[in-house]
């Protein structure tokens, strides 16, 4: 199951890297801004992954999704905090968030995993 978290973050990388290579400035500048919106400010990391995370599930975003767990899980993020939070999106996004949370959970399972 660890494997689709392997697979994600070398196909996304592949891509990042493919997309910055045509020296866009707009797209360079949007990576830039995202980069910059998850550091400490006001709030802490942990809290902004996890806002990113409720808005990744309720615009249906399964890549956005993916990351923003794997940075949650990089932040030390319980299983409680996440689920609860995704609770909040599907509640917010209604049943059509269904089949996002039931990757969400799977992509999590695959994180908790690969630390065994």
């Amino acid at each position: 199951m660890a494997d689709i978290v392997d697979e994600f973050n070398a196909y996304r990388s592949k891509m990042n890297d493919r997309i910055l290579e045509d020296n866009n400035k707009i797209i360079k500048r949007i990576f830039n801004l995202d980069t910059n919106a998850y550091m400490p400010g006001a709030l802490d990391v942990k809290t902004k992954e996890l806002l990113g995370l409720v808005a990744s599930a309720v615009l249906r975003c399964d890549d956005c999704v993916r990351y923003h767990l794997e940075s949650c899980h990089k932040e030390g993020v319980t299983k409680e905090e996440v689920f609860e939070s995704l609770g909040i999106a599907t509640l917010v996004g209604g049943t059509i968030v269904i089949p996002h949370l039931r990757r969400a959970y799977e992509f999590w399972d695959a994180l908790e995993a690969k630390d065994s």
